[in-house]
Parts: structure tokens; sequence; C-alpha cells
């Protein structure tokens, strides 16, 4: 687990102000280790303004602290960025698996190769891997 000086220090290289809830919010995403929704965080923080919450998640991906992850659900989820990008170079071109059973999402170390299709620029790419996670197959 990151100290409280580490967490601080990822955010203030993202241009970012160091605030109580930021921490918080950067610790929880760091503890869970997985893809969390705005629910998760207002499950996990209850006694936190909704809006604040919100402006902590919007400013974390405007600044490369976390990325938006596609879902299929309806509900966007984030997932950590950790030294891959900054508030200039926010690029994410690795895959990303889903669990049918609990529906947990996580980053996979697994980059997309780059795709070409003639006639299109090509600026992102979104990849998610559906399947059982371990946690779900050991169960």
């Amino acid at each position: 687990m990151l100290r409280y000086s580490e967490i601080k220090n990822i955010l203030k290289s993202h241009k970012l102000s160091v605030t109580v809830v930021r921490v918080d919010v950067l610790e929880f995403f760091i503890r869970e280790n997985r893809a969390l929704s705005f629910k998760d965080l207002e499950d996990e923080f209850k006694d936190s303004d909704r809006v604040t919450l919100y402006r902590t998640l919007n400013s974390f991906t405007d600044n490369g602290v976390l990325h938006k992850i596609p879902d299929d659900s309806g509900f966007a989820t984030y997932g950590l960025c950790h030294d891959t990008c900054s508030s200039e170079d926010h690029n994410h071109d690795h895959m990303h698996f889903k669990c049918n059973k609990c529906g947990t999402i996580e980053c996979l170390n697994l980059h997309i190769p780059p795709v070409k299709v003639p006639g299109y620029q090509v600026t992102e790419a979104n990849l998610i891997l559906k399947g059982i996670c371990n946690n779900c197959a050991a169960a």
C-alpha cells in the first residue's frame, strides 16, 4: 500500500492540488486494484458530497490519473493509469477483462496492437475481453 506522501506525489505530478477527498479516492482505487464505478465511490464514501466525488473522477480522468473504461452495462467504470499517463498524454492501448459472473473489470497488461482501417483515421481502440475471472473460477 502506498504511503500518504506517495499518493500526494502522484497528485502533484499530475498537476492536481492535494485535498482529503482526492487522497482518499486515489487510495481507494489503489487498494481495490480494479475498475470502479461512481456507485462504488458513493458506497465507500457515504458522507461525501456526490458532486465532489463526480468532480474528483473528472479531474482524475482529465489529468491522467484515471481512464474511463467503456462497458456494455451503461455505467462508466474507471481504472488507474499508473505511470502511463499525464495531463498532456493520456493514451490507453491496453485490454480489459470483464467477469461474466461477478462483473469485475480489470486492466490487463496486454497491449492492443495498432489497427489500420483503410479510409479511416483511428485515434483510439478499446477492447474488453469477457469470461470468468480467477476468483470466480476458484469458487
